[in-house]
């Protein structure tokens, strides 16, 4: 029973002392990420974004849209939409690197869809006769969006022989909410290859 209980002890001592974790950049952490697993990683949401963006950057209809309109059009980012079959893909991720880099560029006003709730319940609230009226916030001075952004991301895999292609799409356009009409669209796309065999990755 002894020697049971001290081979046992031996594999734990083992088993802990060959863990090692250190801080890595996002290249190497997608480097490292690419061999453990054909999901989507955080590198593919950052890469997907900026892509977006230069796309968006360069679209000649929406240029033009700019010099017709001459300001910073506002817009109201809708969610971006999971069509993947992976239920737990990061959606959220991308919604929020979205508009994170849309307010880090400084060519969009955002319109807080988020909070508007929230802005309404505490706009009410100082209207109620509990703010002093001079520092009351009046309802009917939020800003309208101009145009609306819709997406979808989409993956379609292929396996064989313990093979897989998972090629993604990042869909997104820009409608403007007056007239309907749509002022641009993107598309970025990502391809993972993995390969399993037979003993495990």
């Amino acid at each position: 029973m002894n020697k049971v209980l001290l081979l046992l002890s031996l594999l734990s001592l083992i088993g802990c002392g060959s863990f090692k974790a250190k801080r890595v950049d996002s290249n190497e952490s997608d480097e490292r990420a690419l061999e453990i697993t054909d999901k989507w990683v955080q590198r593919d949401t950052e890469q997907v974004v900026s892509d977006t963006l230069k796309q968006i950057e360069k679209h000649r209809g929406f240029q033009r849209y700019l010099a017709k309109t001459g300001q910073r059009p506002k817009i109201f980012i809708a969610e971006v939409q999971n069509e993947t079959s992976e239920p737990y893909f990061p959606i959220r991720d991308i919604n929020d690197e979205l508009l994170y880099e849309f307010s880090a560029s400084g060519e969009f006003v955002l319109i807080d869809a988020e909070a508007r709730e929230k802005l309404l319940k505490e706009i009410k609230y100082q209207n109620d006769g509990m703010v002093d009226p001079r520092q009351a916030k009046m309802i009917g001075k939020q800003s309208g969006a101009d145009l609306l952004v819709f997406g979808a991301i989409r993956m379609q895999p292929r396996k064989r022989d313990g093979k897989t292609i998972k090629q993604y799409s990042v869909n997104l356009r820009m409608t403007n909410l007056e007239s309907a009409v749509e002022v641009l669209r993107t598309r970025v796309k990502i391809s993972k290859f993995s390969e399993q065999s037979s003993t495990g990755w």
